[in-house]
């Protein structure tokens, strides 16, 4: 493994307009499932040690993954605490295999290889599949949930980069595709076209169904193959996969695409201060707006701007800056709490929700970060992340 000496990013960040530390000490304070330890700790590393992220420069030195000093990096130091190094998984996953995953790239940095396997094998083996071969997000139904996209494909991408397997990071590739296949909407001019539904769960009740537009969802899957697609690019056996980028590319873009659309055709114009967040349900006039999904979709566009900057015009970065803005807006300044935020325990409602959520304090941060980095990225006139 190549050696890289890691200290917390020493670049002092662009001012958001809020305490982003308060943010994200409220969002660690609220993380209780395994999917929001994952989603905290890839917070805190892109955030504190952005050199050491998939969106860096040179995130695989030699091809390998690059061995860390972890008392030096706060994402390992907390995410360890959530990591079992028995069992099947990395975690419980309260009935989802995929979740767990989403702590897969802090135990692959920590050098939880046997563990790591063990949860790549009960996705792979020991986890049901559409008959597509999608994995499913649950243990022991077939469901697609879009929030896989996020956790299991980044999580296959960085493994095949500890062991030196391209066919694993296909596997990661395909499974994006998969679940685009069966989630989004991909006839043409047809309403919401490039957006995803939330739930395909074909022998389950319709309660347990979301075909409706989730902006959460939608954003889980975009950054999720957003992650995927940067392994892609970055690492030496995979660079030359002109096709699969494209793919993985198209489906974000179509993707971000649908989002203005949807927008722009809700005419979604909430009373200050919520004003320019996107809507919870990105299909339904009568939800409200949610500043945790609009966080993490303004992350991708920033993200995207750096990664392919041909596919990523001036107008998609100036609608991330009104998201990002929308959201600052809805920070609380005595306690960092993001509020108005999608129901994460009943994400069926449309209404307000005020209690905030850990995803959506780490949304906020990841949107911070990627916007840091892209504003480096930009001074540098296109050099670096």
């Amino acid at each position: 493994m190549s050696s890289l000496p890691v200290t917390p990013h020493s670049t002092s960040s662009p001012n958001p307009g809020f305490d982003i530390h308060k943010v994200l000490d409220k969002g660690l304070e609220l993380a209780a499932h395994s999917w929001e330890w994952g989603t905290a700790a890839e917070a805190l590393l892109e955030f504190h040690n952005p050199e050491l992220s998939v969106f860096s420069k040179d995130p695989f030195p030699g091809d390998e993954l690059p061995k860390v000093d972890v008392e030096k990096v706060p994402s390992l130091v907390y995410a360890r605490k959530f990591i079992s190094t028995e069992g099947e998984g990395l975690c419980e996953g309260d009935g989802s295999t995929s979740d767990p995953s989403s702590l897969g790239p802090s135990a692959l940095l920590l050098r939880f290889l046997p563990a790591c396997t063990r949860q790549v094998r009960a996705l792979l083996q020991h986890t049901p599949r559409l008959p597509s071969g999608a994995i499913s997000h649950r243990a022991t139904t077939a469901e697609l949930w879009s929030d896989f996209v996020y956790m299991a494909p980044p999580f296959l991408a960085h493994h095949a980069v500890a062991t030196a397997d391209p066919s694993l990071l296909h596997d990661a590739i395909q499974q994006c595709l998969l679940y685009g296949a069966a989630l989004q909407r991909n006839t043409p001019g047809t309403p919401f076209h490039g957006l995803w539904a939330h739930i395909l769960a074909p022998d389950a009740e319709p309660a347990d169904q979301d075909p409706a537009l989730w902006l959460t969802g939608n954003a889980w899957a975009a950054m999720g193959m957003a992650r995927v697609l940067a392994v892609v690019r970055k690492w030496g056996p995979s660079r030359a996969w002109r096709t699969w980028q494209a793919a993985l590319e198209e489906s974000i873009m179509v993707t971000l695409r649908g989002v203005v659309e949807a927008q722009t055709r809700a005419g979604y114009r909430p009373a200050v201060p919520h004003a320019g967040l996107l809507r919870n349900y990105l299909d339904k006039e009568d939800a409200s707006g949610d500043a945790a999904g609009t966080a993490l979709m303004a992350a991708v566009v920033y993200r995207m701007a750096v990664l392919v900057p041909e596919r990523v015009d001036q107008g998609l970065v100036e609608r991330a800056d009104v998201w990002r803005e929308a959201v600052g807006r809805c920070v609380k300044p005595e306690d960092g709490l993001v509020v108005p935020v999608a129901n994460i325990v009943v994400w069926q409602e449309r209404d307000v929700f005020w209690r905030g959520s850990s995803e959506g304090q780490s949304f906020v941060v990841m949107m911070v970060a990627a916007w840091r980095d892209y504003l480096e990225w930009k001074e540098g006139a296109g050099e670096g992340r």
